[in-house]
């Protein structure tokens, strides 16, 4: 006897055996950034969310947001929920950090928390985390086994810093009243997506083929520090330029034999930067990381060969600093007018390894000039002293081009992250490494990667 179900009830029972499914999944929330008015990135994009959809059948909520890069309609084509309430979402992906008011018990936070070196602004939010039994994902600690980062904007904030450099120099050098093809070039985020910015980048090159550079900018020599993501990204912007790849060791021969159609280029890695304070002539990059203390910076004996320097290098206190106010003060009392106009601490690490970095700056007010004499900075841009861009969040002022990277690079990861039961203790995550390596906190608790940051935690606390 065959047995009829009503077309009704068999909708009933796909829906029930639907809902049964889904609870086996995490439903994924996307905040809306509110750190200040110039973050507009998104570490979801819409395209992916359409393909979460598909694939894993999870719900998706959006918190609407204004100034979002994508637009509320563009979540909502693809399938999400907009709802300003995240309640529902055991998943919150954002980009910065999260004020600690704003937390939710038992949630699993994915976001850039700037927690991982002690940050101490940073810790009251950490331990907020832990108050409500959460779990915390780091992007910056998403590696591989050798510790390559695999999720970032670094690249991004390269490519934004390179663009807003070569603005600065320009606006710069028309203070002095030196003609220069910089001049039209505008900051990274007056442009539509990269593709412009890089042809206007493109159209100040050939003019420097075709017309030369000023006679008294010869030779325009650009240091880049470090060759990682930053770095990689702030030499492609400038490889548009006409230039010429040298050693750092060959600036100072080319104070006679510059060319006024070329700008030339050095990239410094640390046998270029530092020395062993044992006087031993060969370079360990080995000892190096395992023994900081024991090497001092050599950087300061290019400064007066160069015309600006583009920071891209990690650093935490344990390393000597790449610039210290003492080798801007000297350089300046030597050269009262120096080669020297620029640097742009892309890196952003406030007093870190440029010394003269501050304090962070802003798209908007993007430079202030420091001046080694008094050891003080001004805004004013036509005033003594040595240029500093020191913006803090540059992949924002590319927000379309760095979140659509960023959301590719972070796409493998999704499905594990949506199928992982994040109520099991730390040991029984079924997380691929990668993300286990980048979970600072699991319910709560510091992770055993983590557990130094007890200290931090404590000291912040006293």
């Amino acid at each position: 006897m065959r047995c009829y179900v009503k077309k009704e009830t068999q909708r009933g029972i796909g829906a029930f055996i639907l809902n049964i499914f889904s609870m086996n999944k995490n439903i994924i929330g996307i905040r809306r950034e509110d750190k200040n008015q110039w973050e507009r990135r998104v570490s979801i994009i819409p395209e992916l969310v359409r393909a979460i959809l598909a694939e894993h059948g999870t719900d998706v909520i959006v918190q609407p947001s204004a100034i979002r890069v994508f637009s509320d309609e563009a979540y909502r084509d693809a399938g999400a929920v907009l709802d300003k309430n995240l309640a529902r979402a055991s998943v919150i992906f954002g980009v910065k950090e999260i004020p600690s008011q704003l937390l939710e018990a038992q949630k699993t936070y994915v976001f850039f928390s700037h927690t991982v070196k002690g940050q101490a602004c940073n810790m009251p939010m950490l331990r907020r985390l832990m108050e409500l039994g959460c779990t915390l994902i780091d992007y910056e600690k998403i590696t591989d086994e050798a510790g390559r980062r695999l999720v970032f904007f670094g690249r991004h904030a390269g490519l934004a810093g390179m663009i807003d450099t070569l603005w600065a120099l320009g606006q710069r050098l028309e203070w002095e009243g030196v003609p220069n093809p910089f001049t039209m070039i505008k900051q990274a985020y007056h442009y539509r997506d990269l593709d412009e910015a890089r042809d206007a980048v493109s159209a100040a090159g050939e003019a420097i083929r075709r017309d030369g550079l000023h006679e008294s900018l010869k030779p325009l020599s650009i240091a880049f520090t470090g060759y990682g993501n930053v770095s990689r990204g702030a030499q492609e912007i400038f490889d548009l330029l006409p230039f010429r790849e040298v050693s750092p060791k060959d600036l100072a021969v080319l104070e006679n034999s510059g060319e006024r159609h070329l700008i030339y280029k050095a990239v410094f890695r640390e046998a270029d930067m530092v020395v062993s304070n044992s006087g031993e002539a060969d370079f360990s990059l080995e000892d190096y990381y395992a023994h900081p203390k024991g090497y001092r910076s050599v950087f300061h004996n290019y400064l007066e060969h160069l015309t600006a320097v583009i920071n891209g290098i990690y650093w935490e206190q344990k390393y000597p600093r790449l610039i210290t106010r003492n080798h801007l003060r000297k350089l300046f009392e030597e050269k009262p007018s120096p080669r020297l106009r620029l640097i742009s601490d892309i890196s952003c690490d406030v007093e870190g390894s440029i010394e003269c970095t501050l304090k962070a700056t802003t798209p908007d007010h993007p430079v202030f000039v420091y001046d080694p004499i008094r050891g003080e900075m001004n805004d004013d841009l036509g005033s003594r002293g040595v240029v500093v861009l020191a913006v803090d969040n540059l992949p924002c002022e590319l927000p379309r081009d760095s979140s659509v990277y960023f959301s590719g690079a972070l796409a493998p990861f999704i499905p594990a992250i949506i199928a992982e039961d994040f109520t099991v203790e730390f040991e029984k995550s079924t997380l691929p490494q990668e993300i286990k390596r980048a979970m600072i906190l699991c319910r709560g608790e510091l992770t055993p990667h983590y557990q130094y940051m007890a200290s931090h935690l404590k000291a912040h606390s006293a």
